[in-house]
């Protein structure tokens, strides 16, 4: 978080990546739940979208080799502008894997949220951090889920010998 010439503070690099990643990895189910629950709704205004597309998806060989089109991939955007007491003017915007319109609209919502000085906070408490847990225990049981395959080819005995 870093201090403008006002003394307000506004939403750091860092601390965008990481509410973008929560919001584009959360479900569309959980983000409904926080948006139903969340007290003193602003009005919104979409911007742009919510709508899919379609971006081409590049590589590189080696991590730093030429780059070649791997693909393309479904990606829904939106951008939307907040108005309300604490949050006038207000921008976010967010894109999601997938073809799933509303999920971009509701993390773009989020995103604006933050993007609020008088909403940062709670946004952080109430949105971004249940998220980010909610997420690192599903990767915790899919870690644990691909250990449980594992084969040690060293204590696997050899016939034959």
């Amino acid at each position: 978080m870093t201090a403008d010439t006002n003394g307000a503070h506004e939403t750091s690099v860092d601390e965008r990546r990481r509410a973008a990643r929560a919001l584009s990895q959360a479900s569309l189910d959980e983000l409904s739940a926080l948006w139903a629950q969340w007290s003193q709704r602003p009005d919104v205004t979409y911007l742009r979208g919510p709508e899919a597309g379609l971006v081409m998806v590049q590589g590189r060989i080696g991590g730093t080799g030429d780059r070649f089109n791997l693909g393309e991939a479904t990606v829904a955007r939106a951008t939307v502008m907040l108005h309300g007491p604490g949050v006038d003017g207000a921008s976010g915007t967010s894109y999601v894997l997938g073809s799933h319109p509303e999920h971009a609209g509701l993390a773009a919502v989020f995103d604006a949220l933050l993007s609020a000085p008088a909403q940062r906070e709670r946004v952080l408490a109430e949105v971004i951090e249940p998220l980010e847990r909610a997420q690192s225990a599903r990767d915790a049981e899919a870690g644990a889920d691909a250990r449980s395959t594992v084969v040690d080819f060293f204590t696997v005995a050899r016939e034959h010998e």
